[in-house]
């Protein structure tokens, strides 16, 4: 397993913490995310990549990035986007975007400006996304 390949159990790798080398302000919105995601689903891993971090348990779930989803006038600072995928559309004030790339795959993104929004709602549909990309 690679150092940008790792399960979330393990402590936070040096590519995670490099993820955020140009906008270090995020870094503690990502802390809370992990840690948070980590309580519900230990065996979930991760894989960083040049444009985002990708979690998987089975297959791809859910990922971590800076995606500019809002004008820039109207994103948080600091931000990161949480995107996730569902075989429907999630109704709710709080995804910024939603497509469906193919039939019945929704994806969806989620800006995130504080620790606050890394809530039970969010992280109940991560665990979703990763029980539909489970299911395939």
């Amino acid at each position: 397993m690679s150092e940008s390949e790792k399960t979330m159990s393990e402590t936070m790798s040096v590519d995670e913490m490099l993820f955020f080398d140009t906008r270090p302000a995020a870094l503690p919105l990502y802390e809370t995310f992990r840690e948070t995601l980590l309580d519900r689903m230990p065996d979930a891993r991760i894989e960083v990549k040049k444009t985002q971090i990708s979690l998987f348990s089975r297959r791809l779930f859910a990922a971590v990035s800076f995606t500019p989803v809002r004008k820039a006038k109207d994103r948080p600072d600091p931000f990161m986007t949480i995107t996730f995928g569902l075989p429907y559309r999630k109704e709710s004030g709080r995804i910024d975007v939603s497509t469906e790339p193919y039939p019945n795959r929704w994806t969806h993104h989620v800006m995130i400006g504080t620790k606050e929004e890394i809530d039970d709602e969010l992280l109940s549909w991560i665990i979703e996304a990763a029980e539909f990309a489970g299911g395939k």
